[in-house]
């Protein structure tokens, strides 16, 4: 048996090619939409793909099954339940794949219905030979993962409420896969930092024995319990995820890679101003919160680039890339993975462009969480879980001392503690755990939705766990005409070293 896994950090996003040996036979599971490494692979190991399995319909990124099927002329297949816009094998429980030159030898896949995260899943139990009593593993898709079980309030599920797809979890998790040797491998969809769960471990592979035992959501507890347990505190959806799973489910573009053109920046701006364009800085969030062209949202290329830029572009925008040289190509790839093909083409030199016409640049308004006036007591009160009440804040300090580092002004001198709008843009479930006094949760993923909310005549305080996403989220509100905005300096974390 050929298996190989291919996991894809930026998006915490896992596929599998599967190949009999013998017959040169294969499969691929769950492709992202760059097949190149699959292609190669394959012909390397001498293996022809004649399928390609999806265990869902995807909303977290645009699956490659359309890509591969032109490529290599493989049947696409998905779950029976799915519904779709072009032609699929539909895949029945308890329905053998083999591999093999006849049913009765070689790798063999066999099909579970496990809805649940949606009514389409599937998981695939794989076995080097057919009448192996213990598998060689299961591909759970995002029905089981390493530390955590599928979310089940994706909108990919419309019309059925997240109740009654928990209750559809439960039983194909119990009913399913949990009647699997405990020495079976569990080879799931996504790991550590996917939003298709809330507590996925870091580790790409499991076995079922360790998830029976540590998996919190496979512990024994009533029915209700668990419908309880994993419909809460499910991070904020991306705004994109509706966008992929409608591509996924109706088909979409084929991928064309390469890198985008360069612009001037004339083109640049009067792509901006005439066709709605979107200015997208990618540069490291030193550099971007340096100096920046003004109105121009960010994410950087070296985080969850995609995601991130998912959750602050509405799908469709066209997009012009402001990225470091020799890094256009790969933002150009790792938005194309999301369904972000409308790249118009990216700026050359974006550092030399600013210290050209400083005219156009701004630098962001950072601060120290010392300059929120949140005093020690204080700091032991948000260590301690979230509380309400008025930010205790005196933004104008005498003990706020901006570094060098950090430019002059954050704050406007004439603010006092009640005119503050200050925003916690973690997830929900960070924001529980803990959140400073009288900060909102408005999570980065649902924000760009959320800003009438807002009111841009009152300065705004942003803060994450670190300090990243409340970049990303100020520069949505300065480009949305927000004129007081700054973010806290290392984030709910650097708050937490100060109250030890």
């Amino acid at each position: 048996m050929h298996f190989a896994q291919y996991y894809l950090d930026c998006l915490s996003q896992a596929s599998y090619l599967i190949g009999d040996k013998t017959t040169g036979r294969a499969v691929l599971v769950d492709p992202r939409r760059d097949i190149d490494d699959y292609l190669h692979d394959a012909e390397a190991a001498g293996l022809r793909i004649e399928l390609v399995i999806e265990t869902h319909i995807h909303a977290d990124f645009l699956s490659g099954h359309l890509e591969l099927a032109r490529a290599t002329g493989a049947t696409i297949a998905f779950g029976e339940a799915a519904e779709t816009g072009f032609p699929v094998r539909r895949l029945r429980d308890g329905e053998r794949i083999s591999l093999g030159a006849d049913d009765g030898q070689g790798v063999t896949l066999t099909v579970l219905a496990t809805p649940g995260h949606t009514l389409e899943s599937i998981c695939l139990v794989l076995r080097e030979h057919p009448d192996d009593d213990v598998p060689f593993g299961v591909l759970t898709g995002d029905t089981l993962f390493v530390g955590d079980v599928g979310r089940p309030d994706l909108l990919s599920a419309a019309g059925h409420t997240p109740q009654d797809m928990a209750a559809r979890l439960h039983r194909s998790l119990h009913t399913k896969l949990l009647t699997l040797p405990d020495a079976t491998r569990v080879f799931p969809a996504h790991g550590a930092g996917s939003a298709c769960g809330r507590s996925l471990s870091s580790e790409t592979s499991s076995t079922i024995g360790d998830q029976r035992r540590y998996n919190y959501a496979l512990q024994p507890m009533p029915v209700d319990d668990f419908i309880r347990l994993v419909t809460a505190g499910q991070p904020a959806t991306p705004g994109y995820f509706a966008h992929d799973a409608a591509l996924n489910r109706d088909g979409h573009p084929l991928l064309e890679p390469g890198p985008p053109p360069a612009l001037t920046l004339d083109e640049a701006l009067a792509a901006r101003d005439r066709q709605g364009a979107v200015l997208l800085d990618c540069r490291p969030l030193a550099a971007y919160t340096r100096a920046h062209l003004t109105g121009s949202l960010h994410t950087s290329l070296d985080t969850r680039f995609a995601e991130y830029a998912g959750s602050v572009v509405t799908p469709g925008t066209p997009i012009v890339l402001l990225a470091d040289p020799g890094t256009e190509e790969e933002a150009r790839l790792r938005l194309a993975r999301i369904g972000y093909d409308h790249v118009l083409g990216h700026l050359p030199d974006l550092a030399a462009v600013l210290d050209r016409m400083p005219e156009l640049s701004s630098s962001s308004r950072r601060i120290r969480h010392e300059e929120l006036g949140l005093g020690e007591a204080r700091l032991a009160e948000a260590e301690g879980g979230r509380t309400g009440g008025a930010v205790q804040a005196d933004v104008t300090s005498a003990d706020s001392t901006p570094t060098d580092s950090v430019p002059k002004g954050s704050l406007p001198t004439d603010s006092g503690p009640a005119d503050i709008q200050l925003i916690d843009v973690r997830n929900p479930a960070e924001y529980e755990a803990g959140a400073l006094p009288g900060a909102r949760n408005l999570p980065l993923a649902g924000l760009a939705h959320r800003i009438a909310e807002l009111d841009p005549s009152r300065p705004v305080v942003l803060y994450c766990r670190s300090g990243n996403r409340s970049v990303i989220a100020a520069a949505l509100l300065e480009a949305h005409g927000f004129a007081e905005v700054c973010d806290v300096i290392g984030g709910y974390d650097a708050v937490g070293t100060g109250a030890q």
